[in-house]
């Protein structure tokens, strides 16, 4: 097991016939996320993933769906779990 995650955000254009299709689909694939559409047939979708290669894979998966015209990554982020799970003190800002 990977102890990195990879975190992806993409913009995916279908057409807007199959939109809400294509944001039920996305929305089935372990890790990702529909944040918004819009009647243009355009959605905001993010990806987690341990590995870029599973990004990849899920990437290739939203390409291939009926009414997915296509897609353009906007953001790839990896941050190790470790770090993920440190505690974040709060500053005291009592001035």
């Amino acid at each position: 097991m990977s102890d990195d995650l990879h975190i992806t955000s993409l913009v995916v254009h279908a057409t807007p016939a199959r939109c809400t299709a294509v944001g039920a689909a996305i929305a089935g694939i372990e890790l990702a996320e529909v944040h918004g559409t819009d009647a243009s047939g355009k959605l905001v979708v993010t990806l987690e993933a341990p590995s870029a290669a599973a990004i990849l894979d899920q990437i290739a998966h939203i390409q291939h769906l009926d009414g997915v015209i296509g897609l353009a990554m906007v953001y790839q982020h990896v941050e190790s779990l470790e770090s993920l799970n440190m505690e974040i003190p709060h500053a005291d800002h009592t001035t």
